[in-house]
């Protein structure tokens, strides 16, 4: 029998422990290969040049625009699979989902059939004078494209789990569905959509594939920080291995705040 090191007992065996230790090797040992490949002497130089921070600041800008419509979008989206009941509710859920095993690339061709020249709304749009394709309008639709599913299922899965028995009972004293939805819904499940915000923002922070085919790599326009990292390989290995340890050190502090901050808000939440 094993331990806790705060007592009682963890039901793990012995042998699960060392298979997980190989699977953080395996995630681990290319992160560490990646710190020691870096020419630390020149680091700032090269993190720091005019292409990397035009390259930086656009990633950011469009991550956070990207963010807010997964936000916008799927919190309606999320409500009406966790708490809707209607034909084809599976095969919808199922169709907003698909994003997650979709190769970035088809992504980037079916927004690119829709919203480019000869798309399915293309000609309307160019004939009102909008050009989506190949503009950094296209970099945060395409961002949305492949981040939303992110916040979808985080949020279903809150809304699932703080059942309805608060909202039914706001209901029953006389609370409109809109009222309900703004003081009992949102604050019950705010940790999960706090979490699913912050993983749809990491998405779109380290998304290529959907960007490349969709938006292109236009500098100061298209070419985001994964682009410019491809870019550099070719020319300037040094500078992509530096870049990408920016990205690795940004993703990280942007999981790690997803985990801390619905936890954060769950203990406040429990403590008023």
């Amino acid at each position: 029998m094993r331990a806790r090191a705060g007592g009682g007992y963890d039901g793990i065996p012995a042998w699960i422990y060392a298979i997980a230790a190989i699977g953080a090797v395996f995630v681990l040992l290319p992160l560490a290969a990646m710190v020691v490949r870096v020419d630390w002497p020149n680091f700032l130089t090269l993190v720091t040049s005019e292409s990397s921070l035009t390259a930086l600041g656009l990633s950011l800008r469009t991550s956070a625009a990207s963010t807010t419509a997964c936000i916008l979008l799927g919190v309606p989206m999320a409500l009406v699979l966790a708490r809707g009941t209607f034909p084809g509710q599976r095969l919808l859920r199922s169709f907003v989902l698909l994003p997650l095993v979709l190769p970035p690339v088809v992504g980037g061709i079916a927004l690119l059939y829709t919203f480019g020249r000869q798309g399915l709304l293309g000609h309307t749009l160019q004939v009102a004078g909008i050009q989506i394709a190949f503009s950094t309008t296209a970099v945060v639709l395409a961002q949305t494209f492949v981040a939303l599913p992110f916040l979808v299922l985080s949020l279903e899965g809150s809304l699932r789990s703080a059942g309805q028995r608060y909202e039914a009972v706001a209901a029953t004293l006389g609370a409109r569905p809109t009222t309900v939805l703004r003081r009992v819904t949102l604050p019950l499940v705010l940790p999960g959509l706090a979490s699913g915000a912050v993983l749809s923002f990491a998405r779109s922070l380290g998304e290529f594939g959907a960007t490349l085919t969709f938006a292109g790599s236009l500098q100061g326009v298209t070419r985001t920080l994964p682009l410019e990292i491809y870019l550099q390989r070719e020319t300037d290995p040094d500078a992509a291995v530096a870049l990408s340890l920016v990205l690795v050190a940004i993703a990280v502090l942007v999981v790690g705040l997803s985990y801390r901050r619905p936890l954060a808000a769950l203990v406040e939440t429990r403590t008023r």
